[in-house]
């Protein structure tokens, strides 16, 4: 289990992170929603070690989480000039001697022999998810994981997610999309100033839509009042 205890963050004097909890359960798919700006990537960021904390604690089996038990995903990841698609899962995955990325490749169908470089936006985010894989980490976060993939692919990923579910993987992922959340999830958080407001169950989802709708739909409603007084 991924216990997160009154985790604070801040960016200069502006606090994102305020005295958060929440707790990830092993065999679980948990989703995290949240307008831009909520913090999700703070979040992720903070678990993982890339952003300093203010207090709080990040804990998995009851000792402070490191790299050793996460496979982070990024929004936006940075490939070496002049590497192969193979070379780049090759050295991600190291660690793992039993990790055969040609077998994996079967799903995903990418020119392993080209320069990554070359790769459409897609190509590159399969390939990301496919070096997340060959970690074979008992945590996975995936900050925006279905960003520039095709709907068939889309599919793909939501089925190895729910996969790694079955062998027990604790899986937080974010993304924009309210339905990729829902289709996938068995639980989704809606992060709000800096704190989640709740965690919504299956049975619960459309009732996480009907709020998301409501808020933009405000936000919409305001704009196009305007346009009626000019």
């Amino acid at each position: 289990m991924l216990n997160i205890k009154n985790l604070t963050v801040s960016y200069q004097k502006d606090r994102i992170l305020n005295e958060l909890n929440i707790e990830f359960q092993a065999g679980e798919i948990h989703g995290i929603l949240g307008m831009n700006g909520a913090g999700k990537s703070t979040f992720f960021n903070s678990i993982c070690g890339l952003k300093s904390i203010d207090s709080g604690e990040c804990l998995y089996q009851n000792e402070w989480v490191n790299s050793d038990h996460i496979a982070f995903m990024q929004t936006h990841t940075y490939f070496y000039p002049y590497m192969k698609g193979i070379e780049y899962l090759q050295l991600i995955g190291k660690q793992n001697p039993d990790f055969d990325p040609y077998h994996w490749n079967q799903i995903f169908e990418l020119p392993l022999n080209q320069l990554v470089e070359n790769y459409s936006t897609g190509m590159k985010k399969k390939l990301v998810f496919m070096g997340i894989l060959a970690q074979d980490r008992p945590i996975l976060i995936l900050d925006e994981p279905f960003n520039g993939v095709d709907i068939e692919s889309n599919e793909k990923i939501i089925q190895i997610l729910e996969y790694l579910r079955k062998k027990g993987r604790s899986i937080l992922l974010s993304s924009h999309i309210i339905h990729s959340l829902t289709d996938c999830c068995d639980k989704v958080s809606y992060l709000k100033n800096g704190a989640f407001a709740r965690t919504y169950l299956k049975q619960d989802f459309n009732e996480l839509q009907v709020l998301v709708k409501e808020l933009v739909s405000q936000d919409v409603a305001n704009v196009l009042d305007s346009l009626e007084k000019i």
